[in-house]
């Protein structure tokens, strides 16, 4: 039982339903993308697309996801995160549908917009910020970290089995069926629409609980619980905060707290002042580190195998497969590493490698070596991302933790945005290792920037812990 505490499995399998239900979301919905993913770039190469124009492509489809995320994020714990989350599954299944119908740019551009179709492989759209605010707002602060790094797993796991899912179909299509290629990517996008239905389905079975506190207050008797002895819950940020904290599931009723004058960010209004600068920091951070993800994504790496050096969809779903299978384990290792050395030491000190790894993949002229450099990367690359997740979940104050992670995750894919177009354009130049190159050296200085803006943030929050651990001990 203690190996299964460690790896986080136990307190997965003991949490609700709506927990088990949004891991499962991940993994069909990264499942999709990872399906999408390794034919997308040479699907619109075969329909006659120039390599500019399908980073241009890339480029315009993050533009517009950036506004609909914006959007749905902010609004999402007043309009209700299952409504969200119900639509954007509905917008799947139509685009998946568009792109297996069309060839003409201008449609599957607006289906890969409204659709979410993930041009980087990558999590797009508001999906994750909904779910990653629900997650934390559904479970106990000590459990989070488990908990979201068995959420970011699944995601991986959808990928790794998309990938070769595609790429055998692709294979079985073409050399046993005699399809061509574009027909054959086709059926690809219809595994994508019904994978939107499936995940529609999940997400109509969530519950009322996973909505933000706020739609819960009417429910709620007037009267405070004795044994709550007048604690406020939901209004106390979690970084910063002196009172012991109780857990956003529980049903107490929120008293009004005098409110004094706010610094505000121009594009997230009523900000408490102590987080405008926590804030705009992370947002700048993290931008940085998308632009870079965002010139050498997986679609952009799968492309470039397959020009290089010919690889059939099939070798290469296999082996794009298997390193996303990596990618997951190392999640595991990740979450007992930042149990011990905390959350930022363990984002920056896992990711440093695989940027090294990322910028040397196009530098070999043999298959075998680039192939080396990759399964490298990938044994460290997502180590970060739950300790990530971890450290935005406990730094926000959770009454405003959904709109601020969606305005981050719209800030990530805002810069994510701009890099497409300058890959396409060095590739369709005979430049597309510069790319490689240039997002190996910018997430190192994201790795760095990491390290000084925040290296003492776990210290603070052991120390914080310890106060209040104290401090009940004194009340009991």
């Amino acid at each position: 039982m203690n190996f299964l505490d460690e790896i986080g499995l136990a307190p997965l399998w003991r949490s609700p339903l709506d927990t088990k239900l949004l891991c499962a979301q991940r993994f069909v919905r990264l499942f999709a993308y990872g399906c999408s993913t390794l034919v997308l770039a040479s699907y619109l190469s075969a329909l006659g697309i120039p390599d500019d124009r399908i980073g241009l492509f890339m480029t315009l489809t993050l533009v517009g996801d950036v506004l609909i995320s914006f959007f749905l994020t902010l609004f999402a714990d007043a309009v209700g995160r299952k409504a969200v989350l119900l639509l954007g599954s509905a917008m799947m299944c139509v685009s998946g549908l568009v792109f297996a119908l069309s060839g003409n740019y201008w449609a599957l551009l607006a289906a890969a917009v409204f659709g979410v179709i993930s041009p980087s492989g990558n999590e797009i759209g508001p999906f994750r910020a909904v779910e990653e605010s629900t997650i934390a707002h559904i479970t106990s602060k000590e459990n989070m970290s488990d908990i979201l790094t068995w959420y970011l797993l699944f995601g991986s796991a959808g990928t790794s089995l998309g990938m070769m899912v595609s790429g055998w179909t692709m294979t079985l299509l073409q050399e046993t069926k005699g399809w061509e290629f574009v027909p054959a990517c086709r059926v690809i996008f219809l595994i994508y629409a019904a994978v939107g239905a499936v995940k529609f389905l999940l997400t109509a079975g969530l519950s009322k609980s996973v909505e933000a506190a706020k739609k819960q207050k009417k429910k709620q008797v007037s009267q405070p619980d004795p044994a709550s002895n007048g604690r406020v819950s939901e209004t106390e940020p979690l970084l910063g905060s002196s009172q012991e904290q109780l857990p956003e599931t529980e049903t107490e009723p929120q008293q009004e707290q005098p409110v004094g004058p706010r610094r505000s960010i121009p594009f997230l209004p009523g900000v408490e002042p102590q987080f405008v600068g926590l804030v705009t920091s992370v947002i700048l951070l993290f931008a940085l580190d998308s632009f870079a993800s965002g010139l050498a994504s997986l679609t952009w790496i799968t492309y470039f195998f397959r020009r290089k050096f010919n690889l059939p969809e099939g070798r290469l779903g296999s082996f794009f497969s298997g390193t996303s299978i990596i990618q997951a384990l190392s999640m595991l290792v990740a979450s007992s590493i930042a149990k011990r050395f905390g959350n930022v030491k363990t984002m920056v000190f896992t990711h440093l490698p695989s940027t090294f790894c990322l910028a040397m993949i196009p530098i070999p002229s043999s298959l075998p070596i680039a192939m080396v450099f990759v399964i490298l990367r990938a044994c460290t690359q997502n180590m970060d991302v739950a300790p990530r997740s971890t450290f935005l979940a406990t730094a926000l104050p959770p009454d405003q933790r959904t709109a601020i992670m969606g305005t981050i995750n719209v800030a990530k894919t805002s810069a994510a945005s701009l890099a497409p177009l300058l890959t396409g354009l060095l590739a369709a130049r005979g430049m597309f290792w510069v790319a490689f190159v240039m997002a190996g050296a910018l997430k190192a200085a994201y790795d760095i920037g990491m390290l000084v803006t925040f290296g003492d943030t776990d210290r603070r929050l052991r120390e914080e812990a310890a106060a209040e651990a104290a401090q009940r001990d004194e009340e009991a």
